[in-house]
């Protein structure tokens, strides 16, 4: 599924919250922009198909919970759409933008996430129930959020998660959401570098966590040129038998992209900075 099949979609689960599943998937294909139900194609068989990997019941029926304890009200708009889940725009009950990440029970990709849970003792005994594992795992990403933004690490704030559902602050304005690092031009890459490299210190030794997926596509550029971080779940404790390869990844993945966009890098120098514990005042230099 993606926003040129979903169109957009504009929700209010305090309609469907009675009705049946089949009543709940025919109101929720017919708001999307441009469905026709008139020609069944491949093309239509493809997108319900898919529309139904993100809806399926237990997750209307957590969305529905989320309405009536008043976290959530509508779901406008996909915002992103990522191997295990997609991310919507969504709005409270006072018209205030929100963000809602729905993790896909039927995501086939979560079979490897295993390894960024095991070590963990806060994620003991989730077994090999998938269901399970998928809960855990938006669990997990909730945590680390709130772990980041109790240390002053740039990241949406994450106001509730149930199940496979977070529901997070919007970064944004009333036009679009933020864009990703990758799509936006950089006016001093330098600059941006040593940035990202003094947040990934506090990440490491105030907050104790590895991000371990560190890229372009998972940081987001805010209306004052500010980075923040985004998609967590994989972010692992320090005391993790593989947090010290991942470490060494991320700072590779993201010093090669600054040095691409005219940055004077150096990964290595980054990596001994950041594990050192020694904050520069004046910040990581090259």
């Amino acid at each position: 599924m993606n926003n040129e099949n979903i169109g957009i979609i504009c929700l209010n689960i305090r309609k469907i919250g009675k009705m049946g599943s089949n009543e709940m998937y025919q109101l929720l294909e017919e708001r999307i922009d441009g469905y026709r139900k008139v020609k069944r194609t491949k093309r239509d068989d493809c997108q319900r198909k898919a529309f139904k990997e993100v809806f399926d019941n237990s997750t209307l029926m957590v969305l529905y919970k989320m309405i009536t304890k008043g976290y959530l009200d509508t779901i406008d708009y996909p915002i992103s759409t990522g191997k295990e889940g997609n991310v919507f725009k969504a709005t409270d009950r006072d018209g205030n933008p929100l963000v809602a990440k729905i993790f896909r029970t039927t995501a086939v990709t979560f079979k490897n996430i295993m390894k960024y849970i095991e070590g963990n003792p806060r994620y003991r005994n989730v077994g090999g129930n998938r269901r399970q594992l998928i809960f855990t795992w938006a669990r997990k990403e909730f945590d680390n959020l709130s772990r980041m933004r109790k240390y002053g690490i740039r990241a949406p704030i994450p106001y509730y998660v149930d199940k496979n559902i977070i529901i997070m602050e919007y970064i944004g304005n009333d036009i679009s959401p933020a864009p990703l690092l990758k799509a936006v031009p950089i006016p001093d890459p330098d600059k941006f570098y040593l940035d990202t490299i003094d947040t990934y210190f506090r990440m490491f030794n105030e907050a104790k966590l590895v991000h371990s997926d560190l890229s372009e596509y998972n940081i987001l550029v805010g209306d004052n040129m500010e980075l923040i971080w985004i998609d967590v779940g994989q972010a692992v404790i320090l005391d993790h038998h593989m947090s010290y390869s991942w470490l060494v990844r991320d700072i590779k993945n993201i010093s090669n992209f600054f040095k691409r966009r005219g940055a004077e890098t150096d990964w290595k120098k980054a990596v001994r900075y950041v594990r050192s514990g020694e904050l520069n005042p004046e910040g990581f230099q090259c």
